[in-house]
């Protein structure tokens, strides 16, 4: 059974009052020097609107910003994340008769794991509607 990786996220659709399904994300890391970003792996939401594992882009030198056992994503490298949640694409597969598509073609979340944080798990939910979103840290 894989592992929970330390970055998980959940989307709900707070105009259906329902999860987000199939909303694409991207998990980038950005550079303290340069602020350059790196995306590193990208998921898609499951039926109950959450990332449950995020699968590696080919080509990125990934376990330079986490340990890996084998296939699990285990720890954390300290520094700043984003993850990008593609929106448009969501509402246009959602949208229903008369209803409108989104302000937001993609919502852009950045978070800090600080160097004494990156044994623990960040959960990051998102309430999202066509003309405003909300975030926290999760548990």
């Amino acid at each position: 059974m894989p592992a929970v990786p330390p970055i998980t996220c959940h989307v709900l659709d707070t105009t259906k009052g329902r999860p987000a399904t199939e909303v694409k994300c991207e998990i980038s890391y950005i550079s303290g020097t340069t602020n350059a970003e790196q995306p590193f792996a990208t998921a898609e939401t499951n039926s109950d609107g959450r990332v449950p594992s995020w699968t590696p882009i080919k080509g990125t030198i990934s376990t330079q910003f986490f340990e890996t056992n084998g296939e699990d994503w285990i720890k954390l490298t300290a520094g700043v994340y984003k993850i990008r949640f593609f929106t448009k694409e969501y509402f246009q597969r959602a949208r229903e008769p008369g209803s409108s598509l989104t302000f937001f073609p993609f919502i852009d979340i950045n978070f800090e794991v600080a160097d004494d944080s990156t044994s623990q798990h960040f959960h990051v939910p998102l309430l999202l509607s066509n003309y405003g979103y909300s975030t926290y840290r999760g548990s």
